[in-house]
C-alpha cells in the first residue's frame, strides 16, 4: 500500500539509525513491524493478567514426560 505521511525528519533518522533498514520504506516496515508484535505482546500481558492461565489439578510433569515419550 502506498501512502503519504508527514514526518519529522529527526523521527525518520532515529528510525533508520534503531532498525538499520536499506531505506526509508524497508526502515519504517521494520519499526512497524516491531511495534505490533510489541502491541500484540501487551494485550495478551493484559489479558493473562485479567484472567491467569490455570492448569488441572490433575496435571503433572511427569505425565506430561510421559505423553512426550510416547511420541
Amino acid at each position: 500500500m502506498k501512502v503519504t505521511a508527514i514526518l519529522p525528519d529527526d523521527l525518520i533518522t532515529d528510525v533508520q539509525k534503531y532498525t538499520q533498514g536499506k531505506n526509508i520504506t524497508d526502515s519504517l516496515q521494520k519499526a512497524l513491524s516491531e511495534w505490533v508484535k510489541l502491541a500484540k505482546v501487551k494485550k495478551l500481558n493484559e489479558k493473562l493478567r485479567k484472567k491467569p492461565l490455570h492448569f488441572s489439578d490433575e496435571f503433572t510433569a511427569e505425565k506430561v514426560r510421559n505423553l512426550s515419550r510416547l511420541q
